[in-house]
């Protein structure tokens, strides 16, 4: 039997004993063999050094305070994906599912409401008998300034949102990081729905657009923060905007809301000093977050007193 020894005084790896080697750790200066060997800007380093430095390394961050996680998209596929299956859930919950994804309005390419539709979009005024009477929100179902973002009349009215959640989406998470983006997000579709219990109780109101407009608002602001071209992202919002005010069956204030919502909330988030942060934008977010929910108490009175 033989052993594999190195000659005395010739070095070797500090990880493989039987390999001799004269390349050395550039941080700790111990022996490495080939396989040990990571490229560094200078030399080489071991893989003890390598893991020590990014434990301890800053990472770099966008001028919003967001590490590169980001950029993977997660948060918007997680959004996707929700409103994919919402939507399976509304249809599924319908008598005639055809009707649900389309046929209704907008020559056929729009579907009607379903019961589950009913239950969680926007709605604060209902007709009794010939009578208004305060019901959705205005009885207590908060829960559906949420929940309304995520329902869709129709497979068309779901794929141009979705469309649009994508492209939007991975560019403002890769600015903002996916914490971030969840709340921007979140807030900029309550701003919507809030406005839209405000302004049109007595409609049944409900897809991601109020989210969207929103997005379109924090985008601009985010690249007039960073002093870039904002060409691309003008024209689609007054397009919008156009779209919005003259199709009917259009949510106007949702939509106007979340664009409303988006630009200060953007403006809040995109332009707080590095110092403070995330203090502020934390504070941003609660912020508006508080002011609609007073709004929307507000509205609950007076729909509760007529």
């Amino acid at each position: 039997m033989t052993r594999d020894v190195s000659p005395v005084g010739v070095p070797v790896c500090y990880r493989h004993p039987g390999r001799e080697t004269y390349v050395r750790c550039t941080r700790c200066d111990r022996p490495i063999c080939p396989d040990c060997m990571r490229d560094a800007a200078v030399g080489h380093q071991c893989p003890e050094c390598v893991t020590e430095g990014r434990r301890t390394q800053r990472q770099p961050r966008t001028a919003f305070g967001a590490s590169a996680l980001g950029q993977r998209g997660y948060v918007t596929i997680t959004f996707v994906a929700i409103n994919i299956l919402m939507l399976l859930l509304s249809v599924a919950s319908a008598k005639n599912s055809g009707a649900a994804l389309y046929g209704r309005s907008l020559g056929g390419l729009i579907g009607g409401a379903t019961p589950l539709m009913d239950k969680l979009a926007v709605l604060g005024q209902c007709d009794a008998g010939g009578v208004t009477v305060p019901c959705g929100v205005a009885d207590g179902e908060y829960y559906r300034l949420f929940t309304a973002m995520f329902m869709h009349f129709g497979l068309i009215h779901l794929l141009f949102n979705m469309w649009a959640l994508w492209i939007l989406g991975r560019a403002l998470e890769s600015m903002f990081g996916p914490a971030r983006f969840l709340a921007i997000y979140l807030v900029c579709g309550l701003g919507g729905n809030v406005a839209a219990y405000l302004f049109q109780p007595g409609a049944l109101s409900a897809g991601a657009s109020t989210a969207i407009f929103g997005l379109f608002a924090v985008l601009f602001v985010a690249l007039r923060r960073l002093r870039l071209s904002t060409s691309s992202v003008l024209p689609v919002i007054v397009i919008n905007l156009i779209f919005t005010l003259t199709v009917p069956g259009i949510s106007i204030a949702g939509h106007l809301g979340g664009l409303v919502t988006g630009g200060l909330v953007g403006a809040g988030v995109a332009y707080a000093p590095r110092a403070n942060r995330t203090t502020i934008q934390v504070g941003v977010l609660i912020g508006a977050v508080a002011l609609l929910g007073l709004l929307t108490l507000w509205q609950t009175g007076q729909l509760s007193a007529a």
